[in-house]
This record gives structure tokens, C-alpha cells and sequence, in this order.
């Protein structure tokens, strides 16, 4: 049965959600940024491993940072998602289950996410203006933590690493285009942010499941 804080980080995101559309403000940063502090404690009070209670905590960060809706703010949060990326890259490459060779058994995954950050740097370059150089460092980032989880076996509790990571992929791919390839007052805009938040914390809860 989960630790009750699990439950705490999902009552936190849960809360958070009809406030991910709205301007920045305290308790909405707070709600954010503790719904996947809770997680990373969780994983350290569980005694999982110290690349997943880092990965957690830095994406805690980011959550604090992104949070706050500033261009400085956004490229700190950049920096802190990349970084949290990197530790789950490392988690799941020194994973004692982990097979890098597993890698080469998914061809289809991994030329999906090859083509799919090719296309995403042709549109951002043109489209992100200063951020361009955060931006596009950011996703061969995201997509290496794509990649690298299908060193891990489909059993166990590492069956949700990759649901996980995907939906992580999915999360910064819906905030890329909702950032910076949709007009202001597209009609979709409505949407992206109740998108995004489930399909991000999900992600989180996931990789908390897989090795807590």
C-alpha cells in the first residue's frame, strides 16, 4: 500500500490542478512544487535510491522555478529539469536489473523519439527566440531519458518506468508547443494546462512506483 506520503503528493496535485491555468501566486507554487517534494521524501524515507530522490528534488526545483512565470525563472527551471533528466538517465543505465543492450530491442521507440526531437528542434529554432539555446540543449536531454529507460525489464515494478518516462515526454511536448507554436488565442490553450500537470505528476508518481 502506498506511504501516506504518496497520498500527500497526490492530494497536493490534485489541488493543484484548477489552479494551473491561473497567474502565478504563492499557494500555487507551494501546491506545485510540494507535489513532487513529497515524492523525492517519500523515495529518501523509503529508502530508494539516491539518483531517483535527486532526479525528484530537482524537478522539484523546476516546478518551484517554472512556477513563478519569468523568462529567468523559465531558463532556471530549464536548467533544473535538464539536470533531473541526467539523474534519471543514470538511474535507470546503473539499475542492477538495467541491460543497455535492451535498447537496441525497441528500434521502433527509439527512432520515434529520434524523429520526433528532430522535428521539435526544426519548429523551436525558429519559434523560441532567446530561449533558443536552453530550448533546444533541453530536448536531446528528455529524449536520452526516453531512450536510455528501455534499458530496464518490462517486470516488476520497473513495468512503470516507461509509461512514466513517455508520459513525462509527452507533458514538455504538449508545454513546448503550448509555449512557443501556438498563437496567444488559439482555442486550444484552454486545454494544455489540464494536459500537462496530470500526464507531468503522473510521470513523477510513476518513476516513484517503479523504484521506491
Amino acid at each position: 500500500m502506498p506511504h501516506i506520503l504518496y497520498w500527500l503528493a497526490a492530494a497536493c496535485a490534485l489541488a493543484y490542478l484548477p489552479l494551473t491555468a491561473r497567474p502565478a501566486g504563492m499557494i500555487r507554487t507551494l501546491l506545485k512544487t510540494a507535489s513532487v517534494a513529497l515524492l523525492a521524501l517519500l523515495a529518501a524515507s523509503q529508502g530508494g535510491p539516491a539518483l531517483l530522490v535527486a532526479a525528484l528534488a530537482l524537478c522539484a526545483v523546476g516546478d518551484a522555478l517554472l512556477s513563478r512565470e519569468t523568462e529567468g525563472a523559465f531558463m532556471a527551471g530549464i536548467g533544473a529539469f535538464a539536470a533531473g533528466h541526467l539523474a534519471y538517465v543514470a538511474l535507470f543505465l546503473t539499475h542492477p536489473d538495467s541491460d543497455p543492450a535492451r535498447i537496441f530491442d525497441s528500434p521502433g521507440v527509439v527512432w520515434t523519439l529520434i524523429l520526433l526531437g528532430v522535428v521539435m528542434a526544426t519548429l523551436l529554432s525558429q519559434r523560441a527566440g532567446d530561449l533558443r539555446g536552453p530550448v533546444l540543449a533541453y530536448i536531446p536531454i528528455i529524449l536520452g531519458m526516453g531512450i536510455t529507460v528501455l534499458a530496464l525489464p518490462d517486470a516488476g515494478s520497473l513495468r512503470w518506468a516507461l509509461p512514466a518516462a513517455l508520459a513525462f515526454i509527452a507533458s514538455d511536448l504538449i508545454l513546448a508547443t503550448e509555449r512557443f507554436l501556438l498563437p496567444p488565442e488559439h482555442p486550444a490553450l484552454r486545454l494544455t494546462p489540464y494536459l500537462v500537470w496530470p500526464l507531468y505528476w503522473g510521470a513523477q508518481a510513476g518513476f516513484t512506483l517503479a523504484f521506491a
